[in-house]
């Protein structure tokens, strides 16, 4: 039932032309952002009825309708792109943040630095990519530092170094960093040349440096105008190189669907040069009723709104709504023609049937474990409910400290994602510095060294952080997030007496049922921080036992004590080595007395 004020609105308010139409809850927050070629026929479509579950409940909470309006259906696509990104309305099906593909970032700093990263984020830095296998973006860092000398280090500069480093030696960085390398001017300029370069506008990029030559040639500037000559013959070069390698290949995204419930797998075959290179899967829940047609046709703008390369083709499985405006907002972003195709017959629709395959196959993969991934689903919809979240998590980290009266101190990361302990990224920290058993001090560390290394590499922070303790550890992770700026991220304690959560805008704690699903996958986490952690913890203090068995025994030193952990591996190796081996490394004598005193330790 849809309310009279906003179905007054749809019949007498919205103009017949393009834009956006947002509806809003009674607090006037975002449901859902939609375009339209024309707002006031768009709008009128629902008042027959939603085509789906997820907009009929959309419906039902709706009690404002906005509007903007634009001069075209491409600019409307592009704001509501644009919407969904930073309001995040819950019922628009929405791309979560690419977390895997390799992209170069030209940062926003007054000096602008070349760096690899794998996630875009909206702090004003310039972004190209994906590329396609990762080593290409190693190589591309190479190759703009060799042609225009943009730097990658991290390093402030305010020209107040002494000397450059090696890199200005090697002619790959102009050496801002010292005073008088290099102007700002030369610098900003370098800098275009490589945002040109980086985004493919060769063509425009030569012009500039043809100019430029001709100009400094004119000055009587040979050297630079000699400099600049190399400069144009390298990226023709590189531009014929990349012409001879595509003239019998294409450059085409072909998609494949596969939904079933409140469930769908969309993947993306990756075809450069006429090769598939790659694949991509998206998965998506709670999306019930939701067709193929209008899944592809909420997502392909939010994909393309991340890379900066997009295909000449993009093939799909089914048509979508909308396919004038994407196309046009496609060709004005790639600066020429783009098309869409359903393929029918031949080679590419036998593509199109191999990606719907493998995106079918993807979708048993990710959802075989349905008792599995229900409980998942579950505890993480508990979870939001219970701890305020905005959306249920699907990546939880979490946090325990494992120590022996204050030596040998490990602290453990692990990781839940999606109902599942994702082992491959599980972490161990040595804590370094820390006096005495002080637990507080260790997690502060260990929060505060994970993400600053995960905000280095441009990664994603997690959905929820879980700490096993109660306020003190709390509060230890929250002063380390908040040193870092994201202060943001959802924190949580699990104290394991009374099985307490510890949250940081409330003051007591929280008590779950003991057969809460949400509690239950905390605990399960906690313990298995708590394994792992002791397991590091042990290793690390009977590694640190059998070194120092080897500080101590007698006629051995330092040059010695290396010879032995090269011969055999480690401080265990030397404790497990025979008489005779012992021998051939020291000598007779020497070898029979360690020999003795090892073998004495064990007695």
């Amino acid at each position: 039932m849809i309310h009279p004020d906003v179905e007054k609105r749809i019949r007498e308010e919205l103009p017949d032309r393009p834009g956006i139409y947002v509806f809003r809850d009674a607090r006037r927050k975002p449901l859902y952002v939609g375009k339209a070629k024309a707002l006031k026929k768009r709008a009128a479509s629902y008042l027959r009825g939603p085509q789906d579950e997820r907009l009929a409940q959309m419906l039902a909470e709706a009690r404002e309708l906005d509007f903007v309006v634009t001069d075209t259906e491409a600019e409307a696509l592009s704001l509501e792109n644009a919407w969904i990104k930073n309001k995040r309305p819950r019922y628009n099906i929405r791309l979560r943040d690419d977390k895997t593909y390799p992209y170069l970032k030209l940062t926003g700093e007054p000096y602008p630095r070349i760096v690899f990263t794998r996630r875009i984020k909206n702090d004003g830095a310039d972004y190209f990519g994906p590329y396609l296998p990762a080593g290409l973006a190693r190589k591309a860092i190479k190759l703009v530092q060799k042609l225009f000398q943009v730097r990658v280090c991290r390093i402030p500069i305010d020209g107040g170094l002494p000397r450059p480093c090696l890199y200005h030696d090697m002619r790959r960085c102009l050496g801002p960093c010292v005073a008088g390398l290099t102007s700002d001017e030369a610098y900003a300029d370098a800098v275009g040349q490589a945002r040109l370069f980086l985004a493919g506008r060769n063509q425009l990029l030569l012009r500039r440096l043809k100019r430029a030559m001709q100009a400094a040639s004119r000055r009587l500037e040979f050297e630079e105008a000699a400099r600049l000559r190399d400069l144009i013959r390298e990226i023709e070069e590189i531009g014929q190189r990349r012409k001879l390698s595509s003239v019998h290949g294409e450059d085409v995204d072909v998609y494949g669907v596969h939904v079933a419930g409140d469930q769908a797998a969309v993947l993306v075959l990756v075809m450069r040069g006429g090769q598939v290179l790659d694949r991509r899967e998206l998965f998506f829940e709670g999306q019930r009723g939701v067709a193929a047609g209008a899944l592809l046709s909420a997502v392909l703008p939010q994909i393309y709104d991340r890379t900066t390369f997009i295909p000449k083709e993009i093939h799909l499985p089914v048509p979508i709504e909308g396919e004038e405006a994407l196309v046009d907002w496609l060709s004005q972003k790639k600066g020429e023609r783009v098309y869409l195709r359903l393929p029918s017959r031949g080679p590419k629709a036998e593509r199109v049937a191999l990606a719907a395959r493998n995106a079918e196959l993807a979708f048993r993969r990710r959802f075989r474990s349905g008792k599995v991934l229900a409980r998942g689903s579950e505890a993480a919809r508990a979870l939001a409910r219970h701890l305020g979240l905005a959306e249920p998590p699907q990546r939880i980290e979490g946090f325990d400290v494992s120590t022996f009266q204050g030596s040998d101190t490990v602290a453990s990361l692990v990781v839940w994602e999606g109902g599942r302990m994702r082992k491959s990224d599980y972490r161990s920290f040595n804590v370094r510095g820390v006096e005495g058993p002080d637990d507080f001090a260790a997690m502060r560390q260990a929060v505060g060294r994970r993400y600053r290394r995960l905000l280095d590499e441009v990664g994603a922070m997690p959905d929820l952080i879980l700490v096993d303790g109660g306020r003190g550890q709390l509060n230890a992770a929250l002063e380390a997030l908040s040193e870092l700026g994201v202060e943001e991220t959802p924190l949580v304690g699990l104290a394991k007496r009374e099985e307490e959560l510890y949250l940081v805008a409330r003051p007591e704690p929280l008590r779950l049922p003991r057969d809460d699903p949400g509690l239950q996958a905390l605990q399960a986490i906690r313990d298995e921080a708590h394994r792992f952690a002791v397991s590091r913890h042990r290793r690390r203090r009977h590694k640190r036992t059998l070194r120092s068995r080897l500080d101590a025994l007698r006629g051995v030193g330092p040059k010695r004590r290396r010879l032995l952990m090269r011969r055999f591996g480690s401080a265990r190796g030397v404790a497990l080595a025979s008489r005779e081996e012992l021998q051939q490394v020291l000598g007779e004598r020497l070898g029979a007395s360690v020999y003795e005193q090892l073998r004495a330790e064990v007695r």
